[in-house]
């Protein structure tokens, strides 16, 4: 285990660049920090030249790779590290120089074990994007599909372990605190992180994940997932159909290709919500520069390293919330909150439902141009500290994708309106999931499992309960005094043991 003393090394050496780059004002005002850790900012950035707006993301870029995917996963809460903060971790690109060709040929053969030209009639020495984890070449397969594939860079997971461990480090520190860091709690969102690492440092479960998302998007028209090429997959190298369409961010290109930009903001809502409340599988990735239209008008997404799993029972919830937030039933909304446990039960029911209302209604029936996200958060992470709501990592991976998708839908379409383009389907969900039918086919379901464990449950009861003349159970062990020995003693009674035993068997075998 790491040395804490080179934990605190590294804290200090990116406390500096942070400090640099002014990441660190926003703390340092803050009344809710400790002093001890205001005192710390101030060494961090004593001499340096600080800048008038902080920089977040290009501090994190300075840090290095392992920072940068932490900076992605900060962009998730705002709760934790201030609106102003995480918009501007967003623009996180992770655009790094590329591997020389020469190693991405290594890595490829290695993974795969092959030669590259069995593999590829066609392979591109340059890169079509290079990020903090991997980077992609296209290139074509020997049966002449076009492809993209991507490799890990070399060295990356020493990098992370390593960054990831003085994080695990510093987050229990900070917990340790207790107030308001323990109620965020900082060692959950680096467990969270190092779960979405995990994920992408070992390419065939991205490639799961991409497999995963298409079965459950195949019912969904104008959805598209590429194709896995698992016999050119492996934990380093991940190979998928080539994507061949318009960015998202392009909207004149689209425009001039006779695309819809409304239609198109409407299809990915669509999509979003599919995959978030039907499935409970859903991409968490959702920017411009993973979103592309194909000539046909089809919708794609790649990169799917980051994605986000709800239960059923959460997704019941979340549904009746935004049905709330839709309608304007604060008062169910505010019920489902302490009924799934986000409220403390000692708080008023009524008081929450009021506060609720004071988010809602200004941004009801609103075009999304005219509604600030950042204002609208602010206001739901104030409810989320009066009320001392626990952060619930799912909800907020959540909460950060419809946001995303919400920017993306607006530079689409500037009038879309999300509650309204939203309302149709959740409703139609509501009622598929909770009308009579669901509740009869549920109740079979439960019934069917209950009797199917009977037989289990009537071979416990006999074991506890055994028919008369049956064998008597053995009796119970004579209970012994332990001797509590000490030191090196400990040692010398393990080694007459075993020699007492070695010897034994040998007169037995003899």
């Amino acid at each position: 285990m790491t040395a804490s003393i080179v934990h605190v090394w590294r804290l200090l050496k990116w406390g500096r660049t942070l400090a640099r780059h002014g990441a660190l004002a926003g703390i340092e005002r803050d009344p809710m920090t400790p002093s001890r850790a205001r005192r710390l900012i101030r060494i961090a950035r004593l001499g340096a030249s600080v800048p008038r707006e902080p920089r977040y993301a290009d501090a994190f870029e300075a840090i290095g790779p392992a920072a940068i995917k932490l900076g992605q996963a900060l962009a998730t809460r705002p709760d934790l590290v201030g609106p102003v903060a995480a918009l501007d971790l967003t623009r996180l690109q992770d655009a790094l120089p590329p591997v020389p060709f020469a190693q991405v040929r290594a890595a490829v053969e290695a993974g795969l074990g092959r030669p590259l030209e069995a593999m590829f009639s066609r392979f591109d020495e340059e890169a079509v994007g290079a990020a903090s984890i991997a980077q992609v070449h296209r290139a074509v397969t020997t049966e002449g599909r076009e492809v993209a594939v991507k490799i890990l860079r070399p060295g990356v997971e020493e990098d992370f372990a390593r960054a990831i461990e003085t994080y695990e480090w510093a987050a229990a520190q900070a917990e340790a605190m207790g107030g308001e860091i323990a109620r965020l709690r900082p060692r959950l969102v680096i467990a969270t992180f190092r779960q979405w690492t995990a994920r992408e440092l070992d390419l065939r479960r991205e490639a799961a994940s991409a497999s995963e998302l298409a079965e459950d998007m195949a019912a969904e028209p104008g959805f598209h997932v590429p194709s896995i090429d698992w016999s050119r997959t492996a934990r380093r190298v991940m190979t998928l159909e080539w994507v061949d369409g318009i960015k998202l961010s392009n909207r004149e290109a689209l425009v001039a290709a006779g695309h819809d930009p409304a239609a198109i903001a409407a299809r990915l809502v669509r999509a979003f919500l599919r995959q978030a409340i039907a499935e409970g599988f859903f991409h968490a990735d959702l920017h411009h520069g993973n979103l592309f239209v194909l000539a046909d008008g089809t919708l794609a997404a790649i990169d799917f390293g980051i994605m986000g799993r709800i239960d059923r029972r959460a997704r019941l919830w979340l549904a009746e919330i935004l049905h709330g937030l839709i309608t304007g039933n604060y008062a169910r909304v505010a019920e489902i909150h302490f009924e799934a446990g986000y409220v403390p039960a000692h708080h008023n029911l009524a008081e929450f439902t009021t506060a609720l209302r004071a988010v809602g209604e200004p941004i009801r029936g609103l075009p999304v141009k005219d509604i600030s996200i950042g204002q609208m958060l602010d206001g739901l992470f104030g409810i989320t500290r009066d009320f001392e709501m626990p952060t619930q990592p799912h909800l907020l991976l959540l909460q950060k994708t419809m946001v995303m998708v919400e920017g993306v839908a607006t530079t689409l379409d500037p009038d879309i309106n999300m509650w309204e383009t939203a309302g149709p389907f959740v409703r139609e969900w509501l009622r598929s999931e909770l009308g009579p039918e669901a509740w009869l086919a549920d109740r079979l379901v439960t019934d069917l499992r209950t009797i199917g464990r009977l037989p289990e449950l009537i071979r416990r009861i006999e074991d506890r309960f055994p028919a008369p003349g049956a064998a008597p159970p053995p009796p119970p062990l004579r209970e012994v005094e332990v001797v509590r020995i000490g030191g090196g003693w400990r040692y010398v009674a393990v080694a007459v043991l075993a020699a007492g035993t070695g010897a034994g068997l040998m007169t037995l075998l003899g």
